[in-house]
């Protein structure tokens, strides 16, 4: 079989959960280009960082299982086009199980 024929343990067919959110500002409206960090619950240094986009959305495949992980915007060095500083909200806290989406809302202040 071709090389390009086989699927790696960890290719496309992998069973994968998705943690699905949107980035919220005080004035209750979505925020672009704000890091986004995703760790499990049980450990201390950050597994996943990405970027809100356009509507202020992120998404992240995590391993499919029963796991907890913790969600919170890094905001440090970020400011708004009006020159405004964002305070970070409180960490989330996302319970996955399986191969399932779980959407969420990260509030800044």
């Amino acid at each position: 079989m071709p090389a390009r024929g086989r699927a790696k343990p960890d290719g496309p067919d992998k069973p994968y959960a998705l943690i699905f959110g949107t980035v919220w500002g005080p004035d209750n409206l979505p925020v672009y280009g704000v890091t986004v960090k995703i760790r499990r619950a049980n450990e201390k240094k950050t597994r996943w960082e990405l970027y809100s986009d356009h509507q202020g959305e992120f998404a992240q495949r995590v391993p499919a299982g029963k796991v907890d992980y913790v969600v919170w915007a890094d905001v440090k060095g970020f400011k708004l086009a009006d020159g405004k500083h964002l305070q970070p909200g409180e960490p989330v806290q996302v319970h996955v199980e399986y191969d399932e989406r779980v959407d969420i809302g990260v509030h800044l202040k």
